[in-house]
């Protein structure tokens, strides 16, 4: 398959390089593709037509080395606590490239991000804008600044949502005209667009189109009821990627289509015309280009079911044994390299001593014994830093960059 095809780009590496860097590094290992990523970025720049910049969420994978390879792939980072700012400053960001999103931001973050320089300070209640004004001011700055509107719905069938119900994050869209205004007339800030994130981990093309005429249509009423003209807003991008076999991939050229269609037609509104679009993404561009390798230890039967015990486990990766905002588990994508046989279905567990480390439950596999290898598809989002490293105090696992 050529590298421009959506399943080539999905798919694990060569299961000969898997496990040749098991055997270098040893395991549990976490191995990210950059070229994947970028093959991904250029695809979904492709798909709108060059009418939207990408942000990168550094939420979704942290790693200095993901951090680094993302220069030139994407026009910015968002980043949601000072830990992360730091870290993309170490990776070569500037701040000024750097955003800065969160409902719990403390006044310490807020005074070394502004003063770095921060590019954009996502504002998500007037208290915080006022305590961001005082910094600005006392920093002799003029803080560029966006509000998080939080929409009002969310269309049928979209997936993990942030709206239509109370959450902390962002000004109800209900409330959002007598903030903004209030915003701006605050000294320390330079009030320059809006920004919208309803949820995330769609994989209907309709739903994430009709998402974005949400915003649009948000963006349209508050600035007419403002008078604001937004430099800058900020979509939520809301892509899903396929963990479980049973998913279907985004059909990304029939969102492109359909989403660059209702851009064209958000430039008809005055107030809207010259504003720039990004999408603020993680897991559609890194989720599909990691893996985590696992190496079995034991192998038991129990009441007619075959047990692999392997060195990886929730402490290592959460999502994958279903601890991360999933109510029923379901497999993620798993693969054997250079395992040989028939197929067949397999629990697999983690080292821990708690009946929640599960990571599979019948997943179909060639008869692993001790030493086998297991690849765990679309680990490159939310694996390591969102697993509780420190359950039970077993080392934590190696990451390599590829």
């Amino acid at each position: 398959m050529s590298a421009a095809d959506p399943a080539a780009c999905d798919a694990a590496p060569d299961a000969a390089a898997l496990a040749a860097l098991a055997e270098r590094h040893g395991t549990p290992l976490y191995v990210y593709d950059v070229g994947r990523v970028a093959t991904r970025a250029a695809r979904l720049r492709a798909a709108f037509g060059g009418r939207v910049s990408l942000s990168y969420a550094v939420k979704a994978n942290p790693h200095g080395g993901v951090l680094s390879g993302l220069r030139g792939l994407v026009e910015t980072l968002d980043v949601s606590s000072l830990g992360e700012f730091r870290r993309a400053v170490a990776a070569g960001w500037q701040p000024g490239e750097i955003s800065f999103t969160g409902p719990g931001k403390r006044p310490p973050e807020l005074s070394e991000s502004i003063g770095a320089g921060l590019g954009e300070l996502v504002i998500e209640h007037p208290a915080e804008a006022r305590a961001a004004d005082a910094i600005a001011r006392a920093a002799g700055r003029v803080q560029d600044v966006l509000v998080r509107i939080t929409p009002p719905a969310v269309p049928r069938g979209f997936g993990d949502t942030m709206a239509g119900r109370p959450v902390p994050f962002g000004i109800d869209a209900e409330d959002a005209v007598p903030a903004l205004r209030e915003i701006a007339t605050l000294p320390g800030l330079r009030l320059t667009g809006l920004h919208f994130y309803s949820g995330t981990q769609c994989l209907s093309a309709p739903a994430i189109a009709a998402n974005y005429r949400i915003f649009h249509d948000l963006s349209a009423q508050l600035c007419a009821a403002t008078g604001l003209i937004p430099a800058r807003l900020v979509f939520g991008a809301g892509m899903g990627i396929p963990y479980h076999e049973t998913d279907a991939p985004l059909d990304l050229p029939a969102l492109g289509a359909e989403a660059s269609a209702d851009l064209d037609r958000m430039r008809g509104v005055p107030q809207l015309a010259g504003a720039a679009v990004a999408l603020e993404l993680g897991r559609y561009l890194v989720g599909p280009a990691g893996w985590l390798l696992t190496r079995v230890i034991a192998v038991k039967h129990s009441r007619g079911h075959r047990i692999l015990i392997c060195d990886a486990g929730l402490n290592n990766h959460l999502a994958a044994a279903g601890r991360f905002g999933m109510v029923l588990h379901r497999n993620y994508r798993m693969s054997a390299p250079l395992a040989e046989g028939q197929a067949e279905p397999q629990d697999v567990f983690g080292p821990l001593c708690t009946s929640l480390d599960r990571l599979a439950s019948g997943v179909m596999l060639p008869p692993l014994e001790p030493g086998g290898l297991i690849a765990i598809h679309m680990s490159g989002a939310y694996g390591l830093t969102a697993s509780p490293t420190g359950f039970i105090s077993h080392p934590v696992p190696g990451e390599v960059v590829i």
